[in-house]
Formats: structure tokens, sequence, C-alpha cells
């Protein structure tokens, strides 16, 4: 069965490839980076939990030290892509637009397929794993369309991923820090502080509770994937779903999107407000924060009103 653990592997083969161009080109740092972070995908699941901490602490370390550079330039010229740009036109979007036309056809007409009577993708990956065969095959047209030599792609990605830097593995990171607080019991207790002293008898105040929290939480931790099980263990299933009866899916796809809105006010979402900002070499380093502070507002009160009006009607 096709599921995470081929994902893993796949994953893991571009980040080994990342680490051994870094290699090649004596970029040490950022290839024992991606190096420790392909062993992390290729091996994770075969090594013991002590030494998966082991992988996250050097890619800290790495991180935290500063022993990642920038790699080698770009593969073309400013006028060879220009030249290409003129030449192929918008067609040169239609490469990626492969990648969401495959999640989507897979996941809604792929469900149930079966091989020597045991089904052939696992459903719980569904949706990753045809992102993932999405990238291969615009990939694969790419090539044969564009014909650039053959590891201008790897070059190129991790051009792009020496440019974001340690960055790049901040969501993975975030969440597996939401993970760690669930455990730890953080929703219950957040739960009990909120039950404590918010007037949370009604079901307009538990849902402002729940994306307003979604919202703040994510502030602090950079990345809604961290704020989600804790509020939704907190105040979510507890009061939305379980007390005024809300459809636990209509309100975990708004939560979440309660969550991003505060992603976009935050530096702690580095990859999304900091690393832009450095990029463009914009003078105020929360220039992008500070734009879409209002975005954020207007946002947070629409996924308010929806999930309202929505979560307890289906």
């Amino acid at each position: 069965m096709i599921g995470y653990e081929q994902l893993y592997i796949l994953f893991g083969l571009f980040f080994a490839a990342y680490a051994a161009l870094s290699l090649h080109g004596r970029n040490f740092g950022n290839a024992a980076f991606w190096g420790l972070l392909a062993v992390s995908f290729l091996f994770g699941s075969h090594i013991a939990d002590v030494w998966n901490g082991v992988l996250v602490l050097g890619l800290v370390v790495l991180g935290g030290l500063k022993l990642m550079r920038r790699g080698e330039g770009e593969t073309t010229s400013a006028e060879e892509r220009l030249a290409s740009a003129e030449r192929h036109g918008n067609w040169l979007f239609a490469p990626i637009l492969i990648i969401p036309a495959v999640a989507l056809i897979g996941t809604l007409f792929f469900k149930n397929i079966h091989l020597d009577n045991a089904v052939l993708f696992d459903p719980k990956a569904l949706t990753l794993v045809f992102l993932g065969i999405g990238v291969l095959l615009s990939l694969a047209v790419a090539l044969i369309w564009l014909r650039p030599p053959l590891l201008a792609p790897l070059r190129e990605g991790l051009r792009l991923a020496d440019t974001i830097g340690w960055a790049a593995i901040l969501p993975q990171m975030l969440a597996a820090l939401g993970a760690m607080f669930a455990l730890a019991g953080v929703g219950k207790a957040v739960g009990i502080v909120a039950t404590s002293y918010l007037p949370l008898g009604a079901p307009f105040e538990a849902v402002a509770a729940y994306c307003i929290g979604m919202a703040l939480f994510t502030a602090i931790t950079g990345n809604a994937f961290a704020a989600f099980p804790v509020m939704t263990a907190a105040i979510g299933f507890p009061l939305v779903v379980h007390q005024f009866h809300g459809n636990p899916v209509i309100m975990g796809a708004i939560g979440m999107l309660a969550g991003y809105c505060g992603t976009l006010t935050t530096p702690m979402a580095a990859n999304f407000n900091i690393v832009p900002a450095a990029l463009l070499e914009l003078p105020d380093r929360n220039g992008v924060i500070k734009a879409q502070i209002p975005t954020a507002i207007a946002l947070l009160a629409g996924n308010i009103a929806l999930m309202y009006f929505l979560v307890f009607r289906f």
C-alpha cells in the first residue's frame, strides 16, 4: 500500500541529492543540514525516538549557529530566462497546474483502487500521495518539454532551499511542537483556564473564543499546525462540538483558517514573514507583517462569522 512511508522516501531522496550537490560545491554546513534531514526522512521510521531527537538537535545547531549559507548561482542567465518566457508565454505555468489537478483527481476518484484484493493507496494519506505523484508528473513534463540539463531541477530546487535556509523546515518543526503540546496536556490546561475566566455559555462565544484562540496561539508559536491540537482540545471539541453539537469537520477547516490569520501577524512565522523581507531587502524587516495586519483582522472576523453560521447548521 502506497502511503506516508513512500512519501518519506521520496522526500528523503530529494534532500539527499541536495546534500550531495552541496558537498560537491564545498558548502559543508548546508550539506550537513540537508543530509541530516535526508536521514530523518529515509530512516526516521526505523530508528529509535532518541536518535530522531538527536537528528533534530543537529538541525537546530546547524541553523542556530548560522552554519548555512547561500548556495551556488542560477543555472541560467537572465537573458536565457527572458527568452524562454517570451517563447513559451503563459504555457510555462502548465506544469505547475498539473500538481493540484493530479491531487484533486486522485483524492476524488482513487479512494477505492485495489490491487490483488488490497487497497493500493492509503486512504489517510491519499491527498498527499497524489500531491507527490503530481510533483513527479509535473517534473517529467517540464523535463521532456523544456529539455533543461538533467540536474537543473535539483540545482534550482537547492538554490531556493538554500536561500530560505533553516526556515524551510519551520512548519514541520512547529507541527511537531503542536503534537508535543497535545501529549503534554497543554490543551486541557488551556481549556481549564478558558472555561474558568471566559464567558463561554453561548455558541457564538465558544466559536469566537476558539477562532481568536487559534489566531493568538498561532501568533505565539508561528504556525497553525502547532496551535490546532491545543485549541481544539481546549475549546473546539469540548465546547463547539460536544456541548453545542457543532460539525467537527467544519470547525476544523475554518479553525485552521482562523489560525492562519495569526500567521500573518507574527515574526515567529519566519518562513512567511521574515525571510521574504530579507530576500527582497526591504528596509523594514517587519514590513510584510505590518502590511498584513489589516487583512488578518478582517479575515479573522470573517472566519468567526462563517463558523458561527455554518458549524451548527450542517
